[in-house]
């Protein structure tokens, strides 16, 4: 199975309607608002004068806002339509940014630069099948001294609407729409795979980074599973028989000094 040809054709036709939708606000993000929400910016941090290398960066508006912000930025992507739609957006936005098309596990495999800062976020590792190549693929990136941010959704939240939360050798073969508000029902095929959180961070580990902070957290931003109850000036929340369920994880790990790939 090809599943890099499948998702490939489903992420270049979601981009296409992201790009359209409210959800992503491109107008807004125009007019200067920045895309990037406090989770990620108080883990992160100063950005000024640094290089940040962000994996799997859809149509760019993360990064560009990584560039706002002053960090020298490169993309990374798989969709060639997401790719297109960057530098259109980085030329109408006038910022400085380098947009990569490549699967991310192949680009660890040809990439010989190194950068100060390497960030994922929200909905990124489960259309990876191997999570030791994507690691190396990390730390490869990373320069001595350099620092991974990842911000992702919990897995719990596949675990309560009837997916594994352990790995169990075969991806998800499914039909299935965006998340966005304007995405009229149209469905493509995804190939998906489980990866529970001590899976993430001992591939991190076995790479050679050092896990500085691990922190789960009760809101997402993003209204993007069923269920979910807004609370304002926090976000959304899940509860599950009163409690709250963790939304988001967050992970920091660091290169040593001393070491290089």
């Amino acid at each position: 199975m090809d599943y890099l040809s499948i998702n490939k054709s489903a992420w270049d036709k979601r981009t296409q309607v992201h790009v359209a939708s409210e959800f992503y606000d491109v107008a807004g993000f125009k007019a200067g608002q920045c895309s990037l929400n406090p989770v990620e910016l108080a883990q992160v941090g100063a950005v000024k004068g640094k290089s940040l290398l962000h994996l799997q960066c859809h149509f760019g508006q993360d990064t560009l806002s990584w560039a706002r912000l002053g960090a020298d930025v490169t993309g990374v992507d798989l969709s060639a339509n997401a790719i297109t739609q960057a530098n259109a957006l980085k030329g109408a936005v006038n910022l400085r940014a380098e947009f990569i098309e490549s699967d991310v596990l192949q680009f660890g495999q040809v990439n010989k630069r190194q950068f100060d800062i390497v960030f994922t976020s929200y909905g990124v590792l489960c259309w990876l099948p191997d999570l030791t190549a994507w690691a190396n693929t990390v730390a490869g990136a990373l320069k001595p001294g350099g620092v991974f941010h990842l911000v992702e959704f919990h897995p719990i939240n596949d675990l309560l609407a009837g997916y594994a939360y352990f790995p169990h050798g075969s991806p998800d073969i499914e039909q299935e729409g965006t998340y966005t508000e304007n995405c009229d029902g149209n469905k493509s095929t995804t190939v998906t795979w489980t990866h529970s959180v001590s899976d993430v961070i001992n591939a991190l580990l076995m790479a050679g980074l050092n896990i500085e902070l691990f922190a789960e957290h009760p809101y997402s931003p993003y209204d993007c599973f069923e269920g979910l109850e807004y609370v304002p000036g926090l976000g959304y929340q899940r509860l599950y028989q009163g409690q709250q369920v963790p939304m988001l994880y967050s992970i920091k790990a660091s290169k040593c000094k001393g070491s290089d790939d």
